[in-house]
């Protein structure tokens, strides 16, 4: 297997959020498994993220306000979205995570998994929602550029649209943004014909899929649609928004993922990161509440990126129409797809 950066560090631990599904616990079953398995990882420390690389994503006044919440011990920004008086610190670090993940494919590490919480692809520009505070993507996808590299894919195979991250890069023609998630479901957004808009329409790529795709589904998404238009894109460096929800063992999707067609997917994002821009693959975790899924999914995707990647043989019929209508929507804008 090629060099593994895994990016985590305990403050992950000290957003309290008792009993709700975003837990710490989630952390700790995949390092414990990541340790059973003894995967060859390079484990990095990562450091915060400053404000000012924060308020490169979000606004001040919002960010002053998770900050406020935390002080005064804790509370709510939205029905689901918990804070602890350590989460502001937290979230620092989820952020700092992710950009560490960028830094380390920029160095010495073949591919890199930031091992973070809370999550971050629904933190919109000035509001935190669906358990996510900062939009740790987003806040590497701008580290990433201000370290040189212009041209963004970020992927997200998370069971619910990443609905901040879509909004944050939707007139941004230098991020392009792929998102497979189930359609409908919550946050209600993701519908195919979210492409973008101000002169970056197609680098938003939304592939709503219908309850109960499996691994044949989700892989014929990503060889007939990610592939060719990230090939079309040429990225600098891939970010994937790694969550593994989609797992057909989830209590909060309905999808019908393995651990082996996760680690097929991841295989496919890593073809393309080698192809385009010599294997730079960041990725950093999202969702996923089924604690021994989360954790084998985890191990079955860096397994692949370094290398051992799944075979999954067989089409999804049920998806095939729902894949043509996006190719046709996105082909106004792709010539891979004329």
């Amino acid at each position: 297997m090629s060099k593994i950066g895994l990016i985590y560090h305990p403050i992950y631990l000290l957003h309290e959020t008792g009993e709700h599904p975003e837990k710490k616990e989630r952390l700790t079953a995949i390092l414990n498994k990541i340790k059973s398995e003894e995967l060859d990882c390079d484990l990095i420390t990562p450091e915060p993220a400053s404000v000012e690389q924060i308020a490169a994503v979000h606004g001040r006044r919002y960010i002053e306000q998770v900050q406020a919440i935390c002080q005064q011990g804790g509370g709510y920004l939205d029905m689901d979205t918990v804070l602890s008086s350590r989460s502001f610190e937290a979230a620092l670090m989820a952020a700092g995570g992710t950009m560490a993940a960028v830094d380390a494919v920029l160095a010495e590490c073949a591919s890199a998994f930031a091992l973070v919480r809370p999550p971050g692809h629904h933190a919109k520009v000035n509001r935190g929602m669906g358990f996510c505070i900062f939009n740790n993507v987003a806040v590497a996808a701008k580290h990433a550029q201000a370290r040189g590299l212009k041209k963004v894919l970020i992927v997200d195979w998370d069971v619910h649209h990443g609905n901040g991250t879509n909004d944050i890069f939707y007139s941004d023609p230098s991020v392009l943004y792929f998102s497979t998630h189930q359609y409908p479901h919550y946050p209600g957004t993701g519908r195919a014909d979210e492409v973008g808009e101000d002169g970056a329409e197609g680098t938003t790529v939304n592939v709503p899929l219908p309850a109960g795709t499996g691994d044949q589904g989700y892989l014929m998404a990503y060889r007939e649609i990610l592939r060719p238009i990230a090939l079309e894109f040429r990225p600098d460096i891939i970010l994937v928004s790694a969550g593994q929800d989609p797992h057909q063992d989830d209590p909060l999707g309905g999808m019908r993922l393995t651990a082996q067609g996760f680690g097929a997917i991841a295989g496919q994002v890593m073809e393309i990161a080698r192809e385009c821009c010599q294997g730079r693959v960041a990725a950093s975790l999202e969702g996923g509440y089924n604690l021994d899924a989360s954790a084998e999914a985890i191990v079955s995707e860096l397994r692949a990126f370094g290398g051992d990647v799944p075979l999954i043989k067989g089409v999804d019929s049920s998806v095939a129409r729902r894949i043509d209508e996006v190719k046709k929507i996105q082909s106004r804008y792709w010539k891979c797809l004329d």
